[in-house]
């Protein structure tokens, strides 16, 4: 279930984004450590791609995260924005919405400084906090009271989850720009999170 995967993965994503948070798909270098860019090299590579600056690996891990994380997340508040049984859930939803697209439109300029496709790296990955494609069928299947518990325990983990990685982010990252959007969503998950345990349904479970 997932409650189970989010809690047996919970302490691993900050170990993951120290090291680059590469995905699975680099256990074919088990033994290679995550690459470093010296300050010349650093200069050099900025001045060669117009300005954009290489990016540190705990930086690039965050930001290659927090993207698709916020784009499924916003994939399920667009549904319940139209199903939610509780017209407070539907306004919840679409006020999230929002707000998420506009993390979003800060994260994929950040990606483009770093030099990093604006692309899902852990597609088909069983990250804690992402809202994957059996959720949104699942969410599809239930109506009701069911589908707001759904879609509140979901977004509840995404939102925890997402404050966890941003607070690896302010702590272990170097790029002040990184750092500063991730403070910022340190704090508006403290909110958002206040809000979602005030709606008119239960956000400890998806049952």
């Amino acid at each position: 279930m997932k409650a189970a995967r989010h809690t047996a993965a919970l302490s691993l994503l900050p170990l993951l984004l120290l090291a680059g948070c590469a995905a699975p798909a680099d256990a074919k270098h088990p033994a290679a450590p995550a690459p470093s860019v010296s300050a010349a090299a650093s200069a050099t590579a900025s001045a060669a791609t117009g300005g954009r600056t290489p990016a540190d690996p705990t930086d690039a891990a965050w930001a290659q995260l927090m993207t698709p994380m916020n784009e499924q997340a916003v994939a399920l508040l667009s549904l319940a924005g139209q199903r939610a049984a509780d017209p407070r859930v539907r306004g919840w939803a679409a006020g999230l919405r929002t707000a998420q697209n506009g993390e979003l439109a800060r994260l994929r300029p950040l990606l483009a400084r770093m030099g990093l496709p604006d692309t899902n790296v852990h597609e088909g990955h069983d990250m804690p906090g992402m809202v994957t494609e059996h959720d949104l069928e699942q969410a599809r299947a239930v109506e009701g009271r069911a589908f707001d518990r759904l879609v509140t325990a979901l977004i509840g983990d995404h939102l925890r989850q997402s404050a966890r990685v941003s607070r690896s982010e302010t702590e272990s990252g170097t790029r002040p720009d990184a750092k500063r959007l991730a403070a910022a969503l340190v704090s508006a998950r403290k909110a958002e999170l206040a809000e979602l345990e005030r709606l008119p349904v239960p956000s400890g479970g998806a049952g």
